[in-house]
């Protein structure tokens, strides 16, 4: 990209939260930015409205059914955009010459294909996509490595790392003793364990501090979410397990900390605002305007910080157990998650039964030689097999 040039961006999961906030940012910036491509998996009329106002050179469906729809409507809109559908259009699209930064912000397994398009083919990755480093761990680091990709975490946690961490990755590891990630420790942070067997999928999903989707809520009420966010760190960062710690913060004030080889720590503090993260990953090495709302130091109630309990939060101890064993195990680990968090939703398991089929799954998945993205994508679809059978043996 040319000095002065506006900066090409291809937003995977447009109208999602991560990518409407993505839309938000760049909307602040228009010297500086461009929406050159926009993809969605089913919310036709939600991408109709970006494409009016972004004017993307491409929007792609992730269905062809999807994509007859939106098709359609822009013809009869009258707007130039070109529509495409699928997933090889997705993943052509993040390895595009003309696209300099691709904000990958699909969810599931279905965006760890475009996340590694995208670090094979060196563009700015701007990762939100969990699953890349969850099930594609070294191959995706390889691949942003032999790509020469730029890559910059988008997860609050990560980012707040990531902005106390000097410019130079080579300087990390001799500077880094620990990293501490911060949790709210959820809705059930401090209920009595005989309780946690009655939780209902409502009080799971009535997150303290957000409104969230129903899924990462449930994760946060086990602290899975930290369980995973831990394993990307050890990829992100490249640390040791024992180096990754995590503290139970209700206030969501710290995003994380960086405790260094001379005890000092330093920590990224905010209003808890997913633009900051964004505007950080867009702008980097600069700073630029986000939209979040400003810290008010003289308003702050005291800060709290705690250890997370083995009892209470059994699935966070999972991360380091993986992390330890077999390469791909994380992606066991991810996928059992899936099926049993999916599982008590449809009230099918209990809350507890959460973590015992995902325990369940790890001790009988045991993964083998991992080469390629199809060798990750077949040890996912056997975890989930694997899971939803321990799942059929709790159901109620």
């Amino acid at each position: 990209m040319k000095t002065g040039q506006k900066q090409r961006v291809a937003i995977l999961g447009s109208t999602g939260s991560i990518g409407t906030n993505t839309l938000d940012v760049i909307a602040r910036h228009p010297e500086r930015f461009e929406v050159a491509a926009l993809t969605a998996a089913t919310q036709v009329d939600v991408m109709l409205a970006q494409v009016a106002r972004f004017k993307p050179r491409i929007a792609i469906m992730a269905s062809e059914e999807h994509g007859r729809a939106l098709a359609e409507k822009i013809k009869q809109s009258g707007l130039p955009t070109v529509v495409a559908a699928g997933p090889a259009a997705i993943e052509s699209i993040a390895s595009d010459e003309n696209i300099d930064t691709v904000m990958a912000a699909i969810v599931g397994a279905a965006g760890l294909a475009p996340c590694l398009a995208a670090a094979r083919a060196g563009k700015r990755l701007l990762l939100a996509n969990k699953e890349a480093l969850v099930v594609g761990g070294q191959l995706f680091m390889h691949a942003v490595r032999d790509g020469g990709a730029t890559l910059l975490p988008i997860d609050s946690e990560h980012s707040a790392i990531f902005q106390c961490l000097p410019e130079d990755p080579a300087t990390w590891s001799a500077r880094i003793d620990r990293i501490h990630l911060t949790s709210s420790g959820g809705p059930f942070r401090q209920l009595p364990l005989s309780e946690l067997a009655s939780v209902t999928p409502e009080q799971a999903c009535a997150h303290p501090n957000f409104a969230m989707g129903r899924k990462i809520s449930v994760d946060s009420a086990t602290m899975m979410n930290k369980a995973l966010e831990v394993i990307e760190a050890r990829w992100l960062f490249d640390l040791a397990p024992e180096q990754i710690e995590v503290v139970v913060h209700p206030q969501q004030i710290i995003h994380s900390m960086v405790e260094f080889t001379d005890a000092s720590v330093l920590a990224q503090l905010g209003t808890p605002d997913m633009r900051v993260p964004i505007a950080y990953g867009l702008s980097w090495p600069e700073r630029i305007e986000s939209g979040a709302a400003r810290l008010d130091f003289s308003r702050l109630a005291g800060l709290h910080f705690e250890a997370p309990s083995r009892e209470q939060f059994p699935g966070l101890f999972l991360s380091w157990d993986a992390l330890q064993a077999p390469e791909g195990t994380t992606a066991v680990l991810n996928a059992a998650n899936e099926i049993a968090v999916a599982a008590f939703l449809e009230r099918r398991i209990g809350f507890a039964d959460i973590h015992a089929v995902n325990a369940s799954t790890l001790a009988d998945v045991v993964p083998t030689a991992l080469a390629s993205l199809t060798d990750l994508l077949g040890l996912d679809a056997a975890a989930r097999r694997a899971a939803e059978a321990e799942v059929r043996r709790r159901t109620r």
